[in-house]
């Protein structure tokens, strides 16, 4: 798998990060260092245990690595998720649709990057 195809089924934009990254080696190198990266975990089971202020920031950095590498669909999601964790306002069952679509987004970047691994 190219580089360009990952993006292209991960949902990102190719374009947008050759316009920052200039090289496909270069984002190559970034996008395997996000399979490392560990706020998705910390994510995850901050909001397990209602910390939410650790969840806001892992949300957060989710959403900025996101928009450095151009991946858009996890970094809407994300985004929603942040602002709603935003605060510190308490855990509501409307952060569960929003977690389960950052979820499915992240899965499917995962997947893409260990393919083009």
């Amino acid at each position: 798998m190219t580089v360009k195809e990952c993006y292209e089924q991960m949902g990102g934009d190719y374009e947008d990060v050759m316009g920052r990254l200039r090289k496909d080696e270069r984002v190559q190198k970034f996008l395997l260092k996000f399979l490392d990266d560990k706020s998705y975990g910390l994510l995850c089971s901050s909001l397990e245990e209602k910390n939410m202020e650790e969840a806001f920031r892992a949300a957060h950095t989710i959403k900025g690595v996101c928009q450095n590498l151009s991946i858009t669909g996890l970094y809407h999601s994300s985004s929603e998720l942040s602002e709603r964790l935003r605060n510190g306002q308490a855990y509501g069952e409307d952060i569960e649709p929003l977690l389960a679509q950052v979820k499915a987004d992240y899965e499917k970047v995962r997947d893409c990057i260990g393919r083009l691994a």
